[in-house]
């Protein structure tokens, strides 16, 4: 799809450097709150409409000085623009507003990515993938995502480059692919670049392991938890590649140092497991028995060389790691929004929920449309990955 012109800012912008919104600016109570026109018998009369109207102009105005902000040649004010746009789009659907400035937008995440530094590209990356959640699963996401996907892999792929940022390009670059990539493939692809980076801290062949610093191991597990996520939608063709690939090996991950890599390799683990069962319900796995000592020992870990607080963050993890990898198993959780009520009932749901909530946090109940979406958006993958399946096997045959 063609990329439109700029659109220009009809309602003019604000002061360059307006500070970011606090979290009760943003919320929904705050923008449909009447209580700062002193004629309230006026409001009362005349009804809620004209006063959340003015209130939502308000609002519109601050972001439409945000975006002016972003081009400002302070590094600090581009911060605070856009700190201020990841809160708004965190906390409130705003699609109507985004969808006729996506391209703006994209041009300032492109040009802040592309020239900014550090915690400046680091922003820029989180705000693109609240722009895609915003737009949902279509083509307005997808073109969003063919211009920045580009960025996020060289970015990734760059060695020299702040490992924050990659970090976060990391992250970003999984979720956008969840919503916006229109082809499975380039989706395989993707993951084939997370893989480069999480397999580092695998055990070789020797039994020897890299030591990595802390920085370095965060990005790895970005890289896992963003793979993971990907995994979710893979065809059953793939999952059963990737579990001949890498089931023997991420089990090594449960060894390493940091607990958030042993717990997001667990994690992955489990949701393997519950894929490779869904792929051939007669699944078994060799080494079982020695997989599930080792869980079990995480999921009772007493070791006096860990840190109390890694302790106590991973027990409860491994023991529903241990009952989905042992039993197949899967605790089913209710997550509540307004009068209606989600069921998280498995570690692909489960997986897919994280992923977005990392982002939105408190607004996830507003965006719980958007996850939809993004089921949606699954579901389309699905059905051409079975036509896919269906012709390999064709192919077999012959």
């Amino acid at each position: 799809m063609p990329r439109s012109k700029k659109r220009s800012n009809k309602g003019g912008g604000q002061p360059r450097g307006v500070q970011p919104f606090s979290d009760e600016d943003a919320s929904i109570e705050t923008l449909s709150h009447c209580s700062s026109f002193s004629d309230s018998a006026s409001v009362a009369e005349e009804g809620g409409d004209v006063c959340e109207e003015a209130t939502q102009e308000d609002f519109e105005y601050k972001l439409k000085g945000f975006i002016d902000s972003t081009m400002d040649k302070s590094t600090k004010a581009r911060q605070s623009a856009l700190g201020g746009l990841k809160t708004a789009m965190a906390s409130k659907i705003l699609y109507e507003f985004i969808l006729e400035r996506r391209v703006t937008i994209t041009d300032t995440i492109e040009r802040c990515l592309k020239k900014g530094k550090g915690d400046e590209q680091c922003a820029a990356a989180s705000l693109a993938c609240l722009l895609c959640i915003q737009l949902g699963a279509g083509i307005e996401s997808e073109d969003v995502f063919k211009t920045l996907k580009p960025i996020f892999k060289n970015i990734l792929a760059d060695g020299t480059a702040n490992i924050q940022t990659r970090q976060a390009c990391a992250t970003s670059l999984g979720v956008c692919s969840l919503i916006a990539a229109d082809d499975i493939l380039d989706v395989y692809v993707t993951m084939e670049c997370f893989e480069s980076l999480f397999a580092k801290s695998y055990v070789k062949e020797d039994g020897s392991r890299s030591v990595y610093n802390a920085q370095t191991t965060a990005l790895h597990i970005s890289a896992l938890l963003s793979w993971s996520l990907l995994l979710t939608i893979c065809s059953n063709t793939e999952v059963k590649k990737i579990l001949k690939k890498h089931l023997p090996k991420l089990p090594s991950l449960l060894d390493c140092d940091d607990v958030n890599m042993r717990i997001a390799a667990g994690e992955t683990l489990a949701l393997l497991f519950e894929l490779a069962r869904d792929v051939d319900a007669e699944f078994e796995y060799e080494d079982l028995e020695s997989l599930c000592a080792k869980l079990r020992a995480l999921a009772t870990d007493g070791n006096k060389h860990r840190a109390k607080n890694d302790k106590r963050k991973q027990r409860p993890v491994f023991r529903d790691v241990l009952r989905a990898v042992e039993e197949g198993e899967f605790q089913t959780e209710m997550i509540k929004f307004g009068a209606e009520r989600m069921y998280i009932d498995s570690w692909v749901i489960k997986r897919t929920y994280d992923a977005f909530t990392e982002f939105v946090g408190s607004g996830m109940n507003y965006h719980l449309q958007h996850l939809y979406n993004a089921a949606a958006f699954k579901a389309r993958t699905k059905a051409r990955n079975k036509f896919r399946d269906k012709r390999v096997d064709i192919g077999e045959f012959i």
